[in-house]
């Protein structure tokens, strides 16, 4: 009787041990399976397009989504591939309004005669070709004459002429100079060290110094405009913001490795395109509380709990970004093994058929979207829900796929929200076509000295891409900016300068 107890328990704890190690063996799969993912999106982020865009042959291996609740397909989304065709490559255009100098070949008096007959040839026309050619920047020097009158009688009343305000006082740069340095910078992403030596190069000798600090003042001299487009972008219905790191080297307390912040806001009206750039030290919520004071709209953003507070404050109505949740089941979909489809593929064929219907009602009237959503859109959310709910249950929430249906299910109230009202947005494409500008110029000037530097770069850029929205060219618009603005004393005065003023020049 006591060996069969003995037996017994020594059977119990085997089964104990071979539970526990079954249980090692199979965290370690779930660790491997964690880190191979890891190496993988790591060299798909290294080495790989960064496009999410599925090809053809990709989306031919997974035809239709199933709703796996009741084993019912989804109707498929036909994709049309056009048999390969030969298209003319297009040949550049010459704008009609660029100016012409005129290059005249002639015969040489010798070749006008007639060979036959020795009679003089007759001019009886010209063939005519174009070449499009360019000057390098030209550097030219703009001297005052401020005339002097005194009176000859009495000889004790002098007076000179003034002169208008300048951008930066007692300063070589005039506007011109500032607005080419601005745009090259913040437009065209080229740092002043490199601008210095394009400055070279024309014989114009400029140290790194000086052009930081006419930036900076420039940053300054446009902040009246500023704060007037923050007062119009806050009186709208709907908003966009988005935020992305800035590395600032001189900042009071922190490391020069810490993290700062560009925040970005945008409108959504065509009507009146705003951009606007922050620099904040930190990602807290009060940079969101401060830009968005006053406002009581639609705030599209990514699942960034930062808004969270100003959402409840303003008593915002907060949408979620369709672009985020896709994104992550792009990623997803690049674990799978090659050639293989799987759940991914499921989730970002019904993503793609609610785009499909925003292309539909993209040119619609607010209330034709509205109604088109509630047709097409709804019933396909209520889909991806039962099969969120159900793959989420037999998902291990830390791979990839996890992450992602994790993310989809706790910002779901929020991604369903643009459903209510036609003309609240799918996604935040606004604001992150918006902030790309500056992404693309940190790459090239990688950090921001000092503060002041930061806010300035933030004013400009700000500046910048509101012309571009408006579809005024930069240069132009820039330079009559710092011409005009240091002579602007009251708000219509400034208001006369906002892009969208009927008395800036003309629109591209």
């Amino acid at each position: 009787m006591k060996n069969t107890v003995s037996h017994d328990v020594e059977i119990a704890d085997l089964k104990t041990q071979i539970v526990k190690k079954n249980h090692h063996i199979e965290v370690q799969d779930q660790r491997i399976q964690l880190l191979e993912e890891m190496v993988k999106a790591l060299r798909y982020k290294q080495f790989a397009a960064s496009s999410e865009k599925i090809p053809v042959d990709q989306i031919s291996l997974f035809n239709e989504a199933e709703d796996e609740t009741d084993n019912q397909p989804i109707a498929n989304v036909d994709i049309v591939v056009p048999a390969h065709t030969r298209k003319k490559q297009k040949r550049a255009s010459i704008p009609a309004d660029i100016p012409r100098e005129e290059v005249v070949h002639d015969l040489a008096d010798h070749e006008k005669v007639c060979p036959h007959d020795g009679t003089a040839l007759k001019c009886i026309g010209e063939e005519s070709s174009e070449q499009l050619d360019i000057i390098p920047a030209k550097i030219t020097v703009l001297r005052h004459l401020r005339k002097k009158y005194a009176c000859p009688c009495c000889e004790q009343y002098l007076i000179t002429a003034p002169k208008p305000a300048q951008p930066i006082e007692k300063s070589i740069a005039a506007p011109g100079l500032l607005a080419h340095v601005a745009v090259s910078k913040y437009c065209d992403a080229l740092p002043l060290y490199r601008q210095i030596a394009m400055f070279r190069r024309i014989g114009v000798e400029l140290d790194r110094t000086t052009l930081g600090n006419w930036m900076i003042k420039m940053g300054r001299l446009v902040q009246p405009l500023i704060n007037r487009l923050q007062d119009v972008a806050t009186e709208q219905n709907i908003l966009h913001m988005d935020e992305t790191p800035l590395q600032v080297l001189n900042e009071p307390g922190k490391t020069a490795q810490s993290k700062s912040y560009m925040w970005v806001l945008a409108t959504a009206q065509a009507s009146v395109p705003v951009v606007l750039y922050h620099y904040s030290a930190s990602r807290s919520g009060d940079t969101p509380r401060h830009l968005l004071s006053g406002f009581s709209g639609a705030l599209m953003t990514d699942g960034y709990e930062g808004y969270h507070a100003v959402c409840n404050d303003n008593q915002l109505a907060r949408l979620g970004c369709w672009a985020h949740a896709r994104r992550k089941f792009v990623d997803a979909q690049r674990q799978q093994p090659k050639g293989k489809s799987g759940k991914a593929d499921v989730a970002l064929s019904f993503i793609r058929k609610l785009y499909a219907a925003e292309k539909i009602s993209k040119d619609k009237s607010l209330d034709e979207r509205h109604e088109i959503r509630q047709a097409q859109s709804k019933p396909i959310i209520e889909k991806l829900r039962q099969w969120l709910e159900k793959t989420r249950a037999n998902t291990p929430p830390k791979t990839t796929l996890g992450k992602a249906l994790i993310y989809l299910h706790n910002q779901w109230p929020r991604l369903i929200l643009y459903l209510e009202d036609g003309c609240w947005p799918i996604d935040n494409n606004r604001a992150e076509n918006s902030i790309r500008p500056f992404v693309i110029g940190r790459k090239n000037w990688l950090f921001a000295n000092s503060q002041a530097g930061a806010r300035a770069s933030a004013n400009l850029y700000s500046i910048i891409e509101t012309a571009k929205a408006n579809r005024l060219e930069p240069y132009t618009y820039l330079k009559q900016l710092f011409t005009l603005l240091p002579q602007a004393e009251s708000l219509e005065a400034i208001d006369a300068l906002l892009p969208w003023s009927v008395l800036l020049p003309k629109r591209l």
